[in-house]
């Protein structure tokens, strides 16, 4: 079986994304990163691809007059590597209705809450305000909305009496570590399929049959 050809979006440190290559690497999953772009100049992400030799390119928004172009550049770049999947692993741009079905791949993203609860920025610290007694992330496909897509995957984590934002985000963070890989795992055997909002996951004896 074809390896999965990833493309990732990432804005800042990219460990997600060192998550997944080294996934890919280690033969956990049947899937290739082909190309990593950030809107920093100086993400740490760009620099972890290219010490594993990927191609990681800055489309910085503020050379473009309009979202519009700079999303037609995005586009252009991920269609010239013929990807499979875009993943986005922190990257904090909100992508317009026409990016998303001009790309006409899968868009997948991962969010540091159990979605729908604490959508868009700083979901630990709403969740902390909230006074739950668990949190997680999840891992859905991206529609138009903002965090609102199916949800492929989920993990809890739980949230302690004295966490502060940065307790639970790197507890959570630890998870996002593991989940992410596997959600690309079950997409390269051809086990996640959609029925409307629901996400399926197909057992393997059934794709054997």
């Amino acid at each position: 079986m074809e390896k999965l050809r990833l493309a990732v979006l990432a804005s800042g440190r990219g460990s997600n994304l060192q998550a997944i290559m080294n996934a890919c690497q280690e033969g956990r999953i049947n899937a290739e990163v082909v190309v990593v772009l950030s809107d920093q100049e100086n993400a740490l992400a760009l620099e972890r691809a290219k010490q594993k030799k990927i191609p990681a390119l800055c489309v910085n928004p503020q050379e473009f007059l309009t979202r519009e172009a700079y999303e037609k550049k995005l586009m252009e770049v991920i269609k010239g590597f013929t990807v499979d999947y875009l993943l986005l692993a922190g990257f904090m741009r909100i992508l317009s209705p026409v990016f998303i079905r001009g790309v006409a791949i899968p868009i997948l993203n991962i969010h540091p809450s159990l979605l729908p609860a604490f959508s868009g920025l700083n979901a630990q610290r709403q969740a902390l305000e909230y006074g739950v007694r668990y949190s997680g992330c999840t891992v859905h496909f991206v529609d138009e909305g903002v965090d609102t897509g199916p949800i492929i995957s989920q993990a809890v984590v739980p949230v302690y009496p004295d966490d502060t934002e940065e307790s639970l985000a790197q507890r959570i963070l630890q998870e996002e570590h593991q989940l992410y890989p596997q959600v690309i795992q079950l997409l390269s055997k051809g086990r996640i399929c959609c029925e409307g909002r629901k996400v399926i996951i197909i057992e393997e004896e059934q794709i054997s049959e």
